[in-house]
């Protein structure tokens, strides 16, 4: 078992509040003890750690952000060129325009393009400018938007009005106060609930903000009744496609269900895992960013924009969601298979190609725990999500399968000899937000 990552992981915890810049990777959240944490090298579907292992990663690979796979040959290419060249000059890179063309050619009813460099950030760029174009303050939300204060201004007040959409428990802490109220949730394919929102608070609405499809499809008429609602209230309907985008085809998810929002927000698999990110909208909203101060040096940096034309050029042409739909589907039918084959209840969610699955009883977090540990000690990067990438072939489907297929099969005798915890060679992985100690 890999030590020299764990190892590094205790230094980092004594130098970095949290030990990771990202929540979803502290190792706590998969294997306690265990855990990789680092990686040396990163190829295709693979992933070497600091001590030489080799690992196929059929978990959140990048975190979905790296959809051709990692070190893709064709934008590394592209990006080691515009470094040689210079990747920061006193001008601006005519890439932006190139790359803002290409959204907008993607996604015809948009007409404009403000660029980032990650999704969270982007995302408060939609909404500072929905509230500038607007003149109003409030928002309606579903699902989880990233870290900013307008976000987390939720649960000021009522600590559990980001369950279900976010991470429970999770305390506004240093959120001013002052944004308590502006911030109404609604849950996914609810339209009573969002109704309810626009009747009571229709005028004061700057934004709809929300994915257009995460775990489950948007229900019939759903999509439609928003975009009917958001028009009668005057509201800027935002879709936040930082993850769902560029899996089902090549733009925005919400292409695939007819339903155009006033603004859309992208990142992660834009760049194929080179910081970028896009807000893209109607002139009628967008031209606000002029009047409200939307500005960063980093955001003219020439690597993002090379990355995202590389990414969305070789996505078009090779068909990528395609792939990704195919490859995510036999992973979700495997494991309902491996499931059925061995008598263990599971539940399967999510768009084909960011799959997720959890155990269907009380004790699933010790199960899915167990679960990862026997994977890795197979090979294998796994737990209860896998997102697709171009990189990921049949036979990596195949071999993942197998194991699943036979680490199933030693989970349900564990479990039919009370021996789950025994078998952890470590504590259960977190659940949510828990701060270190």
């Amino acid at each position: 078992m890999s030590s020299t990552g764990q190892t590094l992981y205790r230094r980092a915890r004594k130098v970095m509040p949290g030990g990771t810049q990202l929540l979803s990777k502290r190792p706590e959240m998969f294997l306690p003890g265990q855990w990789p944490t680092y990686y040396r090298s990163a190829k295709g579907a693979e992933v070497v750690d600091l001590d030489g292992k080799t690992y196929l990663d059929m978990s959140y690979c990048g975190i979905g952000a790296t959809v051709l796979g990692y070190a893709d040959p064709d934008v590394n290419a592209a990006v080691k060129t515009a470094i040689d060249m210079g990747s920061m000059s006193t001008l601006n890179c005519a890439d932006d325009v190139e790359l803002a063309e290409l959204l907008i050619e993607l996604h015809p009813w948009a007409d404009m393009v403000r660029f980032g460099r990650a999704g969270g950030e982007a995302m408060a760029i939609a909404v500072r400018i929905a509230r500038a174009a607007t003149g109003r303050d409030m928002v309606a939300f579903c699902g989880y938007h990233g870290w900013h204060d307008w976000y987390l201004s939720a649960n000021l007040g009522e600590t559990a009005a980001l369950d279900g959409h976010l991470l429970p428990g999770l305390a506004p802490k240093g959120v001013p106060r002052g944004l308590s109220g502006l911030m109404h949730p609604f849950h996914f394919n609810k339209l009573d609930e969002i109704e309810t929102i626009v009747a009571g608070h229709g005028e004061r609405l700057a934004a709809i903000v929300m994915e257009p499809v995460r775990s489950t499809d948007p229900a019939p008429g759903f999509l439609k009744g928003i975009r009917s609602l958001a028009d009668r209230c005057g509201a800027a309907l935002i879709f936040d496609e930082v993850t769902a985008g560029f899996r089902l085809n090549s733009g925005g998810a919400h292409l695939a269900y007819g339903v155009d929002p006033d603004v859309a927000v992208f990142a992660k698999a834009l760049g194929n895992g080179f910081p970028i990110a896009a807000i893209i909208g109607r002139h009628s909203v967008m031209d606000a960013a002029q009047e409200t101060f939307v500005s960063s040096t980093a955001w003219t940096e020439r690597v993002g924009p090379v990355a995202g034309l590389a990414t969305l050029r070789k996505h078009r042409e090779q068909n990528v969601a395609r792939h990704l739909i195919r490859i995510g589907t036999r992973v979700q039918r495997g494991w309902q298979d491996a499931a059925g084959a061995n008598d263990l209840p599971i539940q399967v969610s999510g768009m084909a190609p960011l799959g997720h699955f959890v155990f269907d009883r009380s004790d699933a977090q010790e199960i899915k725990t167990l679960f990862t540990q026997m994977m890795l000690d197979k090979g294998i990067l796994a737990h209860g999500s896998f997102y697709a990438m171009l990189a990921h072939t049949d036979a990596h489907v195949d071999r993942y399968l197998e194991a699943v297929n036979e680490v199933f099969r030693a989970l349900k005798i564990a479990i039919d000899q009370n021996a789950v915890r025994q078998l952890l060679r470590g504590p259960v992985a977190h659940s949510g937000f828990k701060r270190l100690t």
